[in-house]
């Protein structure tokens, strides 16, 4: 029964969440038209939201840690479900993300998305899809903000492993920014698929920025060795035993 109950609640909770994007969309979006402050002013209201509503629906609290960056930075982040995005776009001014191509054309997503200067990417050919991401990049220059890069290229549950992706190396080299690796647990409740959400803490960890000038291996290494350690510590901390 308590199985049933937690399912319905889930239900509920997704149901309205995909309401009030629309909803939000709708009244923001003629101030994003005009001016891009409007389109991030939507995004951030959409993600407290977000975060609310999980904390009283369904007993899903959230907590940023670490110091997310305010000023210009590449953010490479651990991927395990819809809920790090939330509460990534929640903590940094201007988050833009490198993104599937086919999210363009998602309806209220991908418009919010190229709004925002989020970099579309196809899948498929890793060289090509890197060229594509520099030149993305180098286009969307004119747009400050935080990059967001997922290095293993997808949402991984808890307890898998995928390799990290060297194109996350050679964005770092072009732009010569501090890269901020990103740490997360929200798989242990917030699963990558189905409905179901868990009451407990879901927690982004932003850590110690990785200062440029590295070389792709040492960067790679450094990076995977930095998130998987601390989102190991974090998904043990909510009670995943791997």
């Amino acid at each position: 029964m308590a199985a049933a109950w937690g399912w319905l609640r889930s239900l509920a909770f997704v149901g309205q969440m995909y309401a009030m994007m629309a909803l939000m969309a709708l009244v923001f979006t003629p101030w994003a038209a005009l001016d891009r402050r409007g389109a991030f002013a939507g995004v951030h209201a959409y993600c407290r939201w977000v975060r609310w509503t999980a904390a009283w629906m369904v007993g899903l609290r959230s907590e940023v840690r670490g110091t997310p960056p305010q000023a210009e930075a590449l953010i490479a982040a651990k991927h395990q479900s819809f809920f790090d995005i939330i509460l990534i776009c929640s903590a940094v001014p201007r988050p833009k993300f490198i993104m599937k191509s086919s999210l363009r054309w998602a309806p209220i997503l991908g418009w919010y998305a190229l709004r925002i200067g989020c970099v579309p990417v196809d899948r498929g050919r890793r060289a090509e899809a890197v060229r594509q991401m520099l030149a993305g990049v180098a286009k969307g220059s004119q747009l400050p903000g935080q990059l967001i890069i997922y290095p293993q290229g997808t949402r991984v549950a808890p307890g898998r492993h995928l390799p990290y992706k060297v194109g996350t190396a050679l964005l770092y080299r072009e732009l010569g920014q501090p890269c901020v690796p990103a740490a997360t647990n929200v798989g242990v409740f917030w699963p990558r698929t189905g409905i179901r959400r868990r009451p407990g803490l879901a927690v982004v960890e932003f850590l110690e920025p990785i200062p440029p000038g590295l070389g792709n291996e040492a960067f790679m290494a450094e990076l995977e060795a930095r998130i998987e350690g601390a989102s190991d510590r974090l998904m043990a901390e909510a009670g995943f035993l791997g």
